[in-house]
């Protein structure tokens, strides 16, 4: 039979018996770490094939990565474009892009001027020959000093701005023939 002296020690010491110090103590490991608890000494266990990012269940390849089926860049855009696209790119372009870039796309950004590597002239012959699927594909990836913006800018947006980018190129190849003849007369009573 237990004594009250056992009913007053008993429960404490079963408490402090049954709390060990390694529940406290977990492993935590950090991104990249090795560890010795897999064979392959990695602490993470890699993604299973074919695994969807969050959010990116109805995209395309194409609308994603600017590459068609084969892995080729894309010579079309893959959204439809419009005036509201372009309007989107604009403000995008504006915000992301302008500060190396320009505001016309002439490598004369704020950045540039201040002694950083000046960006690529986007009016260039080689930056016009480039399909669209280059141009998002250097958006999403980043170039030379050029960082990615695939985490910044949605997918979406980014190819609403290689459409400005194209409308700015566009903009500076122009002629009086481009325009249709219905409109011409608004331009030659424009002041």
């Amino acid at each position: 039979m237990l004594s009250i002296r056992h009913t007053i020690v008993l429960p404490p010491l079963l408490v402090v018996a049954a709390c060990r110090q390694d529940m406290h103590d977990q492993p935590r490991f950090q991104p990249l770490q090795p560890s010795v608890l897999f064979a392959d000494g990695r602490s993470a266990r890699p993604l299973p094939a074919h695994t969807v990012a969050r959010g990116s269940l109805n995209a395309s390849q194409a609308e994603t990565t600017g590459l068609d089926k084969a892995g080729e860049f894309l010579d079309q855009m893959p959204v439809a474009l419009d005036r509201a696209l372009v309007t989107r790119g604009r403000e995008r372009y504006g915000i992301y892009c302008s500060p190396c870039h320009g505001m016309t796309g002439d490598a004369q950004g704020m950045v540039a001027l201040r002694g950083f590597r000046a960006p690529p002239d986007l009016h260039s012959d080689r930056v016009r020959r480039l399909p669209v699927g280059y141009i998002f594909a250097v958006i999403t990836n980043g170039f030379g000093g050029m960082p990615d913006y695939s985490d910044q800018i949605a997918a979406h947006d980014r190819w609403a701005i290689v459409a400005y980018v194209r409308a700015l190129q566009i903009s500076r190849q122009g002629t009086i023939a481009d325009v249709p003849p219905e409109k011409r007369a608004q331009l030659q009573e424009a002041p």
